[in-house]
């Protein structure tokens, strides 16, 4: 499938129309020897979110994100890169920058791209968009304010509840009662609401709710659900629960 196939293998479908498939516009003509784009095609009661799909709107997002504060330095392209290596594979990687720097050098309308991905993708997927907006964020070890705020309207856009956005925020930026606002609960909940909260949350961030996305992106989904199990093992400490 061209230069991209590696990271497009899961096939390409709602991406390629609407805000999103005009950003990627350049991306047909990267097609090359007779290979065409291998698009989804639906079913009702099948899922609608393709591998393809959610890694195109990963770049797209974070190509908005790293643009927020006005400027693209190469050390966040070199982060990213590190990032994308980590958890897809060299080969992988280097495809996704070569995609990423073509997004970076366009104007991407935010709130239109973000207001499809809302319309078609799944919530599961979108709170994992927004997991990985942040683990990308910090791996400089440094998550830019603008960033944050940048990510924060994002997932507005992307109807994610503010309890869930407080929640995937503080795994990586610890306010008072952190463990507590991962859980969603406040801490003057009684033992037994802080075991029915974690279960909850174990739930909804298990990794199998984004198995659809294909293996790597299953794996990225792994992280939250730690941060969820940690948390709890935090309370429970904290409250000598049993």
């Amino acid at each position: 499938m061209g230069k991209y196939g590696k990271w497009i293998g899961g096939g390409l479908g709602w991406v390629l129309g609407g805000p999103i498939g005009a950003l990627l516009g350049f991306l047909v003509g990267s097609m090359v020897d007779n290979t065409t784009i291998q698009t989804a095609t639906y079913s009702p009661g099948v899922e609608r979110t393709t591998r393809g799909d959610f890694a195109m709107s990963l770049l797209v997002l974070v190509a908005a994100m790293m643009k927020a504060d006005g400027k693209v330095l190469k050390s966040e392209l070199n982060y990213v890169k590190q990032f994308f290596v980590r958890q897809f594979g060299p080969a992988a990687s280097a495809e996704a920058i070569m995609l990423l720097r073509d997004i970076l050098k366009q104007n991407i309308p935010v709130k239109d791209v973000c207001e499809q991905i809302s319309r078609e993708m799944d919530y599961s997927s979108r709170l994992q968009l927004i997991h990985l907006l942040f683990n990308i964020s910090q791996a400089d070890n440094n998550i830019h304010p603008l960033e944050v705020e940048a990510v924060e309207k994002m997932a507005g856009y992307l109807r994610i509840s503010t309890p869930d956005f407080q929640s995937i925020r503080n795994m990586f930026i610890p306010e008072t009662d952190s463990s507590y606002k991962i859980l969603e609960i406040e801490p003057t909940v009684t033992d037994e609401e802080v075991k029915k909260a974690y279960r909850k949350m174990a739930k909804k961030y298990h990794p199998d709710k984004v198995s659809h996305l294909g293996e790597e992106f299953r794996k990225t989904a792994e992280d939250k659900f730690k941060k969820v199990n940690e948390a709890y093992a935090r309370i429970k400490k904290e409250r000598n629960m049993v």
